[in-house]
């Protein structure tokens, strides 16, 4: 982050290349489901979508949880959700 505005980067290639393959299909299965069903999707993912492409919006989405799993997973602790209104 830098000066409040959050400044993300990519996803890389130094990983494991199975396990970013895994993500971008999870998420890929998220989007056709938020097309399928918008009254239940994440208020994020419906602006993201209307603001970037499909493939765009599925590796933004798929870093996101690169890097959620991997906080989670060097603090220790559970996963809290948090909700916007």
């Amino acid at each position: 982050s830098s000066g409040g505005k959050e400044t993300l980067g990519r996803i890389t290639r130094m990983g494991d290349q199975y396990l970013r393959h895994l993500l971008v299909i999870g998420m890929t299965s998220r989007v056709r489901r938020a097309k399928a069903r918008p009254d239940q999707t994440d208020p994020w993912l419906t602006s993201l979508l209307e603001r970037k492409s499909v493939r765009l919006a599925t590796v933004a989405m798929a870093n996101k949880t690169a890097r959620i799993v991997w906080a989670v997973l060097t603090n220790g602790e559970p996963y809290r959700e948090t909700r916007t209104a």
